[in-house]
């Protein structure tokens, strides 16, 4: 059994909107149309992505690409980081490493790594229960399940290489097999 965990692609930055309504920019539609090639194969029945926007428009791209209606799920949500919003990129940076580096930490109010794993692995594990599926996330959630996966300690070495990215793993005997490969662009 194989089964693949995709992160949305690039997104539209709307620092004014919620960060769950942004959705995909351009290129990020463009690199969604290629995770058929690398995030599906003709076992995968479901295709479900957490709530927000950006994932919901990469999940329903793939999902036009192999002819099966997504669906969503709550708990595939990205860790919450309602208590600041919007940062820009160097201090968010900073947030995401203090993040990893204090998992039974509350960094800023955002949701402790620890939880955010707990709730993550628990959505993969019922959403697998029944067979191979494609699950479209976030980074940060995708590095805490590859820790999972791999028996690891949480760390930001495991985070993706970029939007797009991609892993493959094996629900049943719960490892990952592969390492994230980022989605290739057009």
């Amino acid at each position: 059994m194989v089964s693949f965990f995709l992160t949305h692609a690039e997104v539209v930055v709307a620092p004014t909107e919620p960060i769950e309504s942004w959705g995909l920019s351009v290129d990020g539609r463009a690199r969604a149309a290629q995770a058929v090639d690398v995030a599906w194969h003709p076992g995968v029945r479901r295709i479900v992505s957490s709530t927000e926007r950006k994932a919901i428009d990469t999940a329903e791209v793939l999902a036009s690409a192999v002819g099966i209606a997504p669906e969503t799920d709550e708990a595939l949500g990205e860790i919450d980081r309602s208590a600041t919003g919007y940062l820009p990129l160097d201090e968010f940076e900073g947030v995401v490493d203090a993040f990893f580096a204090a998992p039974e930490t509350s960094v800023r109010g955002w949701e402790r790594a620890v939880d955010a794993r707990d709730r993550i692995v628990r959505a993969v594990r019922r959403l697998t229960a029944g067979g191979d599926v494609t699950i479209v996330s976030h980074g940060a959630v995708g590095a805490l399940l590859l820790a999972d996966l791999r028996g690891e300690a949480v760390s930001r070495t495991l985070d993706q290489p970029g939007m797009g990215s991609v892993f493959t793993f094996d629900a049943v005997a719960w490892c990952a097999t592969s390492g994230w490969v980022r989605v290739p662009a057009l």
